[in-house]
């Protein structure tokens, strides 16, 4: 299975922060390798550039986040649709942080799969507990729960995320083993080909070792993409296709 290593941005960048893909693509001289796939995800306001620049180099670019409808009174929101014709290939759903910031509920982070879905889109859909809820055993349960509620009717095209919120920007990263649980229990609960990403402070001195755990199929990257020197070893960590 191809690996996906993927940044996402979130509120940070500007126009001139296309200098860092520039100097990401040229680690790469030009074409990232072809056994590992590379997104970047920025603020809807730099979608549609970084995908008319890029469009002729190894990476995709993505969104972080759409509505699920298409259109309409909605006013500060971003369509799949829209997203989709600004270049971009992959959209965020369901990210801790909207979910805690903005109230989702897995039933809306379905319909926004589903609408990634309809618009062309591959959904990135992520999952993930609290520190508490770790504490207190109850990771599985949580993650199942999310699952059920956010995976829209196919699963086909899709790729899920699994970020334990308490090491979303932390330092702090779950053992091995807990990841491991987690991605061999997520995957029994979808298709043995959907990519399954890891997130939460992954850095150029985790990654290698994140990336080899059994059903870790990439890495969904905060902070440490934000820099081509911080995301070019992680992306670069990850093991090869078959």
């Amino acid at each position: 299975m191809k690996p996906l290593i993927a940044g996402n941005w979130k509120m940070n960048g500007l126009t001139a922060s296309i200098t860092e893909v520039e100097a990401l693509i040229g680690k790469f001289d030009g074409a990232a390798p072809d056994d590992r796939d590379v997104l970047i995800c920025p603020p809807a306001t730099l979608v549609a550039g970084f995908a008319v620049q890029f469009s002729d180099e190894a990476i995709q670019i993505g969104g972080q986040d759409c509505h699920a409808e298409s259109g309409g009174a909605h006013t500060g929101d971003v369509s799949a649709e829209m997203l989709a014709d600004a270049g971009a290939a992959f959209v965020i759903v369901g990210h801790s942080e909207r979910r805690a910031d903005h109230g989702e509920s897995d039933a809306a982070v379905k319909a926004k799969a589903e609408a990634a879905l309809r618009a062309g889109l591959t959904p990135i859909i992520c999952v993930g507990e609290t520190e508490n809820q770790r504490t207190a055993g109850k990771a599985l349960d949580i993650v199942s729960g999310q699952l059920e509620g956010s995976l829209p009717e196919t699963t086909d095209d899709i790729v899920i995320a699994y970020e334990p919120v308490w090491a979303i920007g932390t330092g702090l990263v779950p053992t091995n083993g807990d990841i491991a649980e987690m991605h061999n229990f997520i995957r029994t609960k979808t298709h043995f080909d959907t990519r399954i990403l890891y997130g939460g402070s992954v850095k150029p001195g985790n990654a290698k070792e994140i990336l080899s755990i059994a059903n870790v199929n990439g890495a969904l990257v905060g902070g440490a993409s934000l820099k081509a020197e911080d995301f070019y070893p992680i992306v670069m960590a990850a093991p090869g296709a078959d």
